[in-house]
């Protein structure tokens, strides 16, 4: 009980919110990357690892495989079984979490300083000897099986799968990487071990750490964790050009509210023009209850409860989207009028007063981000695997600030395209067809 009152306090305690944070490049003596903010007055470490690759490395017909072996990777390890792993970490007061998305498998780890090394043999074998007991393997299946089910009666859901398949087709993209009843239903313990080799290696790695421990100790504690993984994995996705065909595509569901998502081509942050387009978001559809969009389809025409947009970078694809919810008989009306807004905002471009709101929102919302261990370390990790530069956190606001009128207005012109402005609508729309 001692261990885990600490370790809240910790995890609600250390590093106070600051973006100011320094920034440290090591590599291990045996040649592995990693960025580190030392923090010495929590006797506490938060530990991520990205592995990049995420779902989109499943095989041909193994759709699923690489979730369901994410899933699996705490429950079990070495001469732990799920049950003697969960009660391992328990008594140390470590965390682990591990998560799958299309182009990442995320590990996050808290442990205190004095079970350090400990919390860290148990992480080692997580990640370098999983069981995958065929208990274990049937009790996890089930419940994601459980999902997918629950997916297939949630519009939400519909919504993601039918604007998924509609933009990225036959890409790993266009499907959930969950995969579908049938294939999970159909994936063996020798497809997850072929997952686990494919996606869990040293090639695709990035690795960030916060908190009480130096860069000699954060070294060599990675050489013992993550020393044994295979090098190499399987080969990565291939890039893939989002398809917008443009106009508005119905799916019919029994519901009293229509779902909505819309897209179109978008740019990544390695862009020139990216901070431009972010200003752009941010005025149309990004900044909550100020965005156009906002105003004018809740506040003055009372069609939805919220309608956002947001800049999509994956690592094979990039794309702006958004999504709103309206009752049947006004979603028409909510789609005309976030067109007729992409319109106006491509003709027209944005004015100086929004320029100047949207830099105060972003910059003066970006330190909120640095408020613990855990969420530094987190930014730290995506910020790698995104290919991004170490001083980024220092001068990401000044990036901002330096975005003029002229920019902005111009990469308005050149990048809102409207004909090309695709939604996808899941429920009995009036007045709307395909």
């Amino acid at each position: 009980m001692r261990l885990v009152f600490a370790l809240s306090i910790a995890l609600t305690f250390a590093v106070p919110a600051r973006a100011g944070v320094e920034v440290q490049e090591i590599t291990s003596p045996g040649g592995i990357d990693a960025w580190l903010v030392e923090e010495r007055s929590i006797p506490f470490v938060a530990l991520e690892l990205r592995f990049k690759g995420g779902g989109s490395l499943d095989a041909p017909g193994k759709r699923g495989a690489t979730a369901l072996m994410t899933h699996l990777l705490e429950e079990g390890a070495g001469d732990r079984d799920a049950r003697a792993f969960a009660r391992a970490a328990e008594g140390l007061a470590a965390s682990f979490k591990f998560r799958i998305s299309d182009d990442n498998i995320s590990v996050s780890a808290k442990f205190l300083t004095e079970n350090r090394d400990e919390a860290v043999a148990l992480l080692r074998d997580a990640l370098g000897n999983p069981r995958f007991d065929t208990d274990a393997i049937e009790r996890v299946r089930a419940q994601v099986l459980s999902g997918i089910r629950s997916d297939l009666k949630d519009p939400d859901a519909i919504a993601g799968r039918t604007f998924d398949a509609m933009v990225f087709g036959d890409h790993p993209y266009g499907s959930n990487h969950d995969g579908t009843e049938h294939s999970v239903a159909a994936l063996t313990r020798d497809d997850l071990a072929a997952a686990h080799r494919g996606a869990i290696a040293r090639d695709r790695l990035f690795i960030s750490a916060v908190g009480d421990i130096s860069a000699d100790e954060l070294g060599q504690m990675l050489d013992i964790l993550l020393g044994d993984l295979p090098e190499n994995g399987a080969p990565m996705a291939a890039s893939v050009t989002p398809s917008f065909s443009g106009g508005v595509h119905v799916t019919d569901f029994e519901t009293p509210q229509s779902v909505v998502l819309f897209g179109q081509p978008g740019i990544g942050l390695d862009h020139p023009d990216f901070f431009p387009a972010y200003i752009i978001d941010t005025v149309l559809g990004g900044s909550g209850q100020e965005s156009r969009l906002m105003r004018e389809v809740r506040e003055k025409r009372g069609l939805t409860y919220g309608v956002y947009t947001y800049t999509v970078d994956k690592d094979h694809a990039d794309y702006m989207a958004g999504s709103v919810a309206s009752a049947n008989d006004r979603v028409a009306e909510a789609i005309a009028v976030i067109q007729d807004e992409w319109q106006k905002m491509r003709d027209r471009g944005i004015t100086e007063q929004e320029l100047e709101d949207a830099k105060t929102y972003l910059t003066g919302a970006y330190p909120l981000r640095f408020d613990g261990n855990g969420p530094i370390a987190r930014i730290m990790a995506n910020m790698q695997a995104s290919d991004m530069q170490i001083d980024y956190i220092a001068n990401r606001n000044d990036r901002i600030n330096a975005v003029t009128l002229d920019e902005v207005n111009r990469v308005a012109r050149e990048l809102l395209d409207p004909k090309r402005l695709t939604f996808v609508v899941v429920g009995q729309p009036a007045g709307l067809s395909n």
